[in-house]
């Protein structure tokens, strides 16, 4: 069987991570913007100040995504860029440079996929209280009004969130993201609350104002458990593993349910509601509808995973990583069945296409004494994941699309731009751009649509 026919072949970035820009033609502060001066936050003391020059390198950088093929590139607005202060005046540079970056994709025969919120909240807006305010989703709700009105005759596909497992939990629970704050279960758990009403109420105003052929979905993660062997009983431990909550308060924000069953099942799953109901906002009942709006596809981002068993009596038991098992420069493990077994646990839970909207490896990259960035390890890694991707489609479930991370290397949060993600070479102080060898092998799989794999 393989990847579907009309399979997108796609690769991904991020606003704050490659536009650079960052007080340029209007637009307003974000929260990165706020924690890339706190000392020792981010490595080596860089920000995304200018990053990958995106903003006045966009023109390059699609001509550079076509020469490696891709069908669809996944990226973010900037709220601030559009909307300075997150509500108000809409910015018309901001308008005019995703229409411009727009146009230009589609004028090169690449489909853009646009994530409203990928982390850079607006700095005004934390200021009265962010995601902890009961009106931040209405804030959303009227960003995701202006673009709609602005983008969505040529945008078709759009992604509410990226990560709120991250954009909650790493910034305001463990505190190693912007802004940088360890919070308690008192304070956080109602900003998940609010983050999946924003996302009900984003849809909502996207389905109103926007046009009537868009496609609406929503991108979280997770490190995703597949099973030891194909026996019952391990597949049966490594689902009931994925989709069980957290117990652990001071990390309850890794899980998959208290993200995704509010909006794909318009309730809260029960272990969660037992465990962490109590800090829910009074009368969160009366949002649930609005949270649970129809969606078209479910985005995931997936790079690695446990591998889990049936221990005694059927209880879930991790499998200890042998000695010296592959990591990447990240420190990540290699664990393509992740890959795999994500899709297939999702496709069975919430019964919507899959779209992989994140998946990929940073490397030790550097330019040779061949002026050439040869990458052979993200060739194997990819080749192994798209392999048990590709297993996962012949075995029944829905994928309809993979994008890689990343387009090109770029600013990598608070390690800055220590990891290297991309398929282009990003040489940060000249801003010279180089395919990897990995961008000419993705290039070939995509024109064999996986079938070269």
């Amino acid at each position: 069987m393989g990847f579907k026919k009309d399979f997108i072949w796609g690769a991904a970035a991020a606003a704050y991570q490659i536009e650079g820009a960052v007080t340029e033609d209007g637009k307003g502060l974000s929260i990165w913007d706020m924690f890339c001066k706190k000392p020792g936050v981010i490595n080596e003391g860089q920000s995304g100040e200018i990053a990958c020059d995106h903003y006045h390198r966009y023109k390059e950088d699609v001509q550079l995504m076509k020469q490696i093929g891709i069908k669809a590139y996944r990226l973010s607005f900037s709220w601030p860029r559009i909307i300075p202060d997150g509500i108000g005046d809409v910015n018309p540079k901001g308008i005019e440079f995703y229409n411009n970056l727009i146009d230009e994709l589609l004028a090169n025969g690449i489909t853009p996929y646009v994530t409203l919120y990928h982390w850079d909240l607006p700095l005004a807006l934390y200021n009265k209280g962010g995601w902890a305010n009961p009106e931040s989703p209405d804030w959303f709700a009227n960003y995701a009004k202006v673009v709609a009105e602005n983008f969505s005759d040529r945008v078709k596909n759009f992604i509410t969130f990226n990560e709120p497992q991250c954009f909650i939990g790493i910034c305001f629970v463990t505190g190693e993201h912007a802004p940088g704050l360890k919070m308690s279960l008192t304070e956080t758990i109602p900003m998940s609350h609010y983050v999946m009403l924003a996302h009900g109420k984003a849809v909502k105003a996207m389905r109103q104002y926007g046009a009537k052929d868009i496609k609406i979905g929503y991108a979280p993660t997770f490190a995703y458990a597949y099973p030891e062997t194909n026996s019952t009983a391990d597949i049966e431990a490594a689902r009931s593993y994925n989709f069980s909550m957290n117990n652990n308060p001071n990390y309850w924000h890794w899980n998959v349910t208290w993200w995704s069953d509010p909006v794909y099942f318009g309730k809260y799953p029960k272990d969660g509601l037992e465990m962490y109901g109590q800090y829910l906002p009074k009368n969160y009942e009366k949002d649930l509808p609005i949270i649970n709006q129809p969606l078209d596809f479910l985005g995931q981002n997936i790079y690695n995973g446990p591998m889990i068993r049936a221990g005694d009596k059927g209880k879930c038991e991790q499998v200890p990583r042998y000695e010296g098992f592959p990591h990447t420069n990240y420190n990540w493990p290699v664990e393509p069945n992740a890959l795999k077994w994500c899709a297939k646990f999702l496709y069975e839970r919430y019964k919507l296409p899959i779209v992989i909207t994140e998946n990929g490896m940073s490397c030790h990259d550097a330019i040779s004494l061949d002026g050439a960035v040869h990458d052979p390890n993200r060739i194997d890694f990819l080749h192994r994941y798209l392999l048990a991707l590709k297993e996962a489609a012949d075995e029944g479930t829905d994928i309809s699309a993979y994008f890689l991370w990343s387009i090109m290397d770029n600013f990598e949060w608070n390690k800055g731009y220590y990891e290297r993600f991309g398929l282009i070479y990003v040489d940060f102080r000249t801003q010279k751009r180089i395919i990897k060898d990995s961008g000419y092998w993705y290039k070939e799989v995509i024109e064999h649509n996986g079938e070269n794999l």
